[in-house]
C-alpha cells in the first residue's frame, strides 16, 4: 500500500499483499490476527481482523488510545449470513484496509467481493446494495452500505486516535491463535516485541477490560457502559461531535454525563435526557440507536437495529433507579392513507387513563378522555398520552390519518 492515499492505490485486493491466496482468504505471514471484547455493530456482518506493524514499535497506553507507527496496516474483512435456517452460510462483502500514513494519520479503502469470490475490486465511492436474505417463511432484503475512503475518516479522526478498537480495554482478552495456542492477546503482542515498552504481564489482570453483553459476572451498568465505548465513544468524547456526554469506558460513569445528561435535540419529547433512569421513552440515546429513521445514530452506514445491544440498553436503563413510567398509549391502525373512514382505537396499560386530541396539539388531563373507538372521517392528526396516579406520564405518541385523500 502507498504511504499516502494519493499514491497509487491496488485495483485489487489480490494486489495488495494482505493474502496470500486471496480467494482462500489466507492472510499474508506479515498479518497478525486479534478480536475485540466488543465490536461495533455492523449490521449482523461477521467480522475477522488482522493488523500489520513495521519494526517500529507501538506506544503502549494503558487507558485512551495506543499510538501506531507510520506504516501500521490494519485489514478487516465482513460476511453477513445470507440464510437464517442456516447461519453457516455467509457472503463475502467487502474487506477494508486502514493505512497509517507517512504524515502521522490514515486513510482507509474498502474493496468489494465479486461474486465468484475470486477477488475484491477498490471502490472509488459508496455504494448501496440489497441482499437477498432467506429465512424461515421465504425472504427478506437487507440493505449494505460500503462507505467511501472520504467517509472512513468521519470516525477515524485524530481526535479519537485515528486507529478505532485496537487499545488496552478490547484486546485485554484470551484469542486462539491459528497454531492452536490460546493466551491474552496483550501478553501475545508484548511477547512479539510490538510494544515500545516491555509490558509487566503479571499486572494484565488489572488493567482495563471492556464487558461483553452476554458476561453475566461483569455487572449490568459495565456491560452497557463497554456497548456505549465500543460503538459511539469514537465520536462522543471530549472536542469529539457536538454532543453533552461521553461515551469512553475509561471516564468514569458520574463524569459521562450520561444519567440525566441533557440533550441538544430533543425530538419533541417532553423532559428527555441522554438517559433519562427508568425511562427508555425518554432516553434519547437509546431512542435514536433504536431506530433506523433518519435521526439513527450512528447516523453512517447502518441499516439495521442491534436487538441484543438495544435490549442491553434497556435492562440498564430500566434498572436505575428512578419514578415508575408508563408506556405510550398503542394506536391502532397506524397512520397512513385511508379511501373509506376509519376507526381508530388506543390501548394502554390497565388503571392508565389516555387522553387524546385530533388537531395535533400535546393532549393534558382535561383533553377528551378515550373510552370507545374513535371513527375518523377526515385528514387528523391524532395524538395520545398516558396518565395514572403514582406513575410518570407518557410520552405523546402521535399518527397521522389521510382519510379520504
Amino acid at each position: 500500500m502507498p504511504e499516502l492515499a494519493s499514491g497509487a492505490l491496488p485495483r485489487k485486493l489480490s494486489q495488495t499483499g494482505a493474502f496470500q491466496n486471496t480467494r482462500g482468504l489466507v492472510p499474508s505471514e506479515a498479518l497478525i490476527p486479534y478480536d475485540l471484547i466488543v465490536s461495533f455493530w455492523s449490521d449482523g456482518a461477521a467480522k475477522s481482523r488482522w493488523a500489520s506493524l513495521p519494526e517500529e514499535k507501538i506506544k503502549f497506553a494503558p487507558t485512551g488510545e495506543w499510538v501506531f507507527p507510520k506504516g501500521t496496516m490494519f485489514v478487516k474483512h465482513f460476511e453477513l449470513a445470507t440464510d437464517e435456517t442456516h447461519p453457516e452460510i455467509k457472503r463475502r462483502l467487502e474487506t477494508r484496509l486502514l493505512v497509517c500514513d507517512a504524515t502521522g494519520g490514515v486513510y482507509g479503502v474498502t474493496y468489494k467481493w465479486r461474486a465468484n469470490n475470486r477477488d475484491a475490486d477498490l471502490l472509488e465511492t459508496n455504494l448501496t446494495e440489497d441482499i437477498t436474505i432467506k429465512t424461515a417463511t421465504g425472504a427478506r432484503t437487507q440493505t449494505w452500505y460500503y462507505p467511501s475512503r472520504k467517509e472512513c475518516l468521519t470516525c477515524h479522526t485524530a481526535n479519537a486516535g485515528y486507529v478505532l478498537g485496537v487499545k488496552t480495554r478490547q484486546l485485554n482478552r484470551d484469542l486462539t491463535f491459528p497454531s492452536g495456542v490460546k493466551d491474552n492477546e496483550l501478553r501475545a503482542w508484548n511477547h512479539l516485541g510490538l510494544f515500545a515498552t516491555n509490558l509487566n504481564e503479571a499486572t494484565l489482570q488489572d488493567l482495563p477490560r471492556l464487558a461483553r453483553a452476554e458476561d453475566t459476572t461483569r455487572t449490568l451498568e459495565d456491560r452497557a457502559r463497554s456497548y456505549l465505548d465500543a460503538n459511539c465513544a469514537h465520536c462522543h468524547r471530549p472536542q469529539g461531535t457536538v454532543a453533552y456526554f461521553d461515551a469512553r469506558y475509561d471516564t468514569p460513569l458520574a463524569a459521562q454525563n450520561l444519567i440525566n445528561g441533557p440533550v441538544l435535540i430533543d425530538q419533541r419529547l417532553d423532559h428527555p435526557r441522554i438517559i433519562a433512569p427508568n425511562d427508555p421513552w425518554r432516553s434519547i440515546l437509546f431512542l435514536r440507536a433504536n431506530t433506523t429513521e433518519a435521526f439513527k445514530m450512528p447516523p453512517l452506514a447502518r441499516n439495521t437495529v442491534d436487538a441484543a445491544g438495544m435490549q442491553l440498553l434497556r435492562q440498564w436503563i430500566e434498572s436505575l433507579p428512578g419514578p415508575p413510567v408508563l408506556p405510550p398509549p398503542e394506536i391502532s391502525p397506524r397512520g397512513g392513507k385511508f379511501k373509506q373512514p376509519v376507526t381508530v382505537r388506543l390501548k394502554s396499560e390497565p388503571g392508565a387513563e389516555i387522553r387524546f386530541t385530533l388537531d395535533g396539539t400535546v393532549p393534558t388531563p382535561t383533553d377528551l378522555q378515550y373510552k370507545d373507538p374513535i371513527p375518523l372521517s377526515q385528514p387528523t392528526i391524532l395524538r395520545a398520552k398516558a396518565f395514572k396516579p403514582g406513575f410518570t406520564k407518557s410520552i405523546t405518541v402521535q399518527e397521522i390519518f389521510l382519510v379520504g385523500e
